[in-house]
C-alpha cells in the first residue's frame, strides 16, 4: 500500500490500474474491502472524508484462466469528494490532483464510480461520468448500500440511472451493490478485472 499526496508520488506509470472515485459518504472504502475480501484494506470510518490522499493497493495476478494481464496491477482509492468539513484548501488540492491524475495517468484503465443508491447523481458523479464518456475511459458504477432498499426498489434505482445515462449521452455500465449483504460482489470483481484488461483510453 502507498499513500500519495501528489501525482508525482504515485508508483511508476506502467501496468494497469483502476481508480475508485465517489463522494465521501457513498461507501467507497467498504466497497474496496468487500471486492478484495480484505476487511481492513481500506480504512472505513463513521466520519466521511477520512481518505485525504490517493491510496494505491497492489494486486496479485489473477488465476491464469483470466487471460494475460499487464503487470503490475493496482487499485487506486481517490480522495472522497464533497464533504463540507474538509478545509477548502484541501478540497481544491484534491480537485487539481484528481483532474491531473485522470488526464495524465497512462496506466489508468477505468474508473469505478461509487454512488449511494438512495440518492440521485450529484454534480461530482455527473462530472466524472461526463469526463469518462468524453475521453473514452470505461466507467462502472456501483450503486452501493443496496441493503437499505428492497430488491424491487434497488432494481428501479438501477433502471433510473441507466435511463438517465442514455438521456444525457453518458457511457457507463452499472450494477446494484452492497458490501454489507454481499450483493453484487462477484459481478463487481469481474467488472474490475474487465477494466484492468481494457486497452488504454485513446
Amino acid at each position: 500500500m502507498l499513500a500519495a499526496h501528489r501525482l508525482s508520488q504515485l508508483p511508476d506509470d506502467r501496468g494497469a490500474e483502476v481508480a475508485f472515485a465517489g463522494r465521501s459518504n457513498a461507501g467507497k472504502s467498504s466497497a474496496l474491502n468487500a471486492l478484495t475480501n480484505h476487511k481492513g484494506l481500506a480504512r472505513t470510518s463513521r466520519t466521511p472524508g477520512r481518505t485525504q490522499q490517493m491510496v494505491v493497493f497492489g494486486l496479485t495476478q489473477p488465476t491464469p484462466d483470466s487471460g494475460p494481464l499487464p503487470a503490475p496491477l493496482r487499485l487506486v482509492d481517490l480522495p472522497g469528494y464533497g464533504y463540507a468539513k474538509v478545509p477548502r484548501a484541501m478540497r481544491e488540492h484534491w480537485q487539481v490532483e484528481i483532474d491531473a491524475y485522470l488526464h495524465q495517468r497512462r496506466s489508468l484503465r477505468g474508473v469505478v464510480l461509487i454512488v449511494d443508491i438512495r440518492h440521485p447523481l450529484k454534480e461530482f458523479d455527473r462530472s466524472m461520468l461526463a469526463f469518462c464518456t468524453a475521453t473514452g475511459l470505461p466507467c462502472h458504477v456501483l450503486l452501493t448500500k443496496a441493503d437499505k432498499l428492497s430488491r424491487n426498489q434497488a432494481a428501479q434505482s438501477l433502471a433510473r440511472l441507466l435511463a438517465q445515462c442514455t438521456t444525457e449521452g453518458l457511457t457507463a455500465t452499472a450494477q446494484v451493490f452492497s458490501a454489507t449483504a454481499g450483493t453484487g460482489v462477484d459481478a463487481a470483481r469481474q467488472a474490475v478485472l474487465d477494466l484492468l484488461l481494457a486497452p488504454p483510453a485513446a
